[in-house]
């Protein structure tokens, strides 16, 4: 009798690759994101594309190059040569999260740019890490002489005062001024993958919820779920997707398990109220 092989799910596929931080294949992990929207997606074939990209980068070095000559490179092959950039005609569009459809359009997100000029930084064996900048997200390159703070939606480096510059809006709509103001330096750490991949999820969340699509939004709230396991308030609004997509007994039982775990919380009351509500329909 043949052997039936049934390829995992994308959820599952997901959860095998973000088990464990120590071994969290960024990339794939991001690029995996996309299986959601393009069901056929063959991951493999993205990091083969991006494979592809580094190694005519690599042609491009001599194998001696100083850490700024190849960043140099590494910027003029992928915001020059070839035009990768911010999408600013249609910036909200679920596309510009997902690696495959960026890598075909060269048109993304500060973040899912940031994932694939890190890829590539770090085939050069340049020091590059993401920052979770305050509403945008930034790269970072540690270089022999310092380090260097590059905006990935257009490749331009950042000087301190430009970085404290577009922080002041962030600061004042939090009261993170005068005496609660905190150093530059505290916005300027490195984001782990775990950090990034649940970033880029939130953003493809905020689109689906301001479009009301619940179906998708539900569809990442599993991926958020998998990734932060911990993160009560996703399983309150996964639970809440579910209530408007009329799915009552999910919508009780994720709710539940966020009542369960987080007492303190401002929305206890009205949630244990739409619990009830859920509820009574089900009966």
């Amino acid at each position: 009798m043949p052997l039936s092989f049934e390829p995992p799910s994308p959820l599952a596929y997901f959860a095998t690759l973000v088990q464990s931080d120590e071994q969290f294949p960024l990339l794939e992990a991001a690029a995996s994101l996309a299986q959601d929207e393009y069901p056929d997606l063959d991951v493999q074939q993205v990091l083969g594309d991006v494979d592809q990209l580094l190694a005519r980068l690599r042609r491009r070095l001599p194998a001696d190059a100083a850490p700024l000559a190849r960043l140099r490179a590494l910027n003029q092959f992928f915001f020059h040569d070839l035009n990768f950039g911010g999408n600013v005609n249609d910036y909200y569009d679920p596309d510009n999260s997902y690696l495959n459809a960026v890598l075909r359009t060269r048109r993304g997100i500060p973040i899912s740019l940031a994932v694939l000029w890190i890829e590539l930084a770090q085939g050069l064996n340049l020091h590059a890490r993401g920052i979770g900048f305050p509403g945008h997200f930034m790269l970072k390159v540690s270089l022999p002489k310092g380090q260097v703070v590059i905006d990935p939606f257009t490749g331009r480096s950042l000087s301190r005062e430009e970085l404290s510059e577009r922080l002041e809006p962030y600061k004042r709509s939090n009261g993170l001024v005068g005496e609660f103001d905190v150093p530059l330096g505290l916005y300027l750490q490195p984001a782990s993958p775990r950090e990034i991949v649940a970033r880029m999820l939130r953003n493809l969340k905020e689109i689906h919820r301001s479009q009301e699509d619940w179906m998708r939004l539900i569809a990442v709230q599993d991926r958020l779920i998998v990734l932060l396991p911990e993160a009560w308030g996703e399983w309150r609004d996964r639970g809440l997707a579910h209530a408007e997509q009329g799915h009552p007994r999910q919508a009780v039982d994720d709710l539940e398990v966020y009542l369960a775990h987080a007492e303190d919380a401002l929305d206890v009351d009205a949630v244990a109220e739409r619990v009830a509500a859920l509820r009574r329909a089900l009966n």
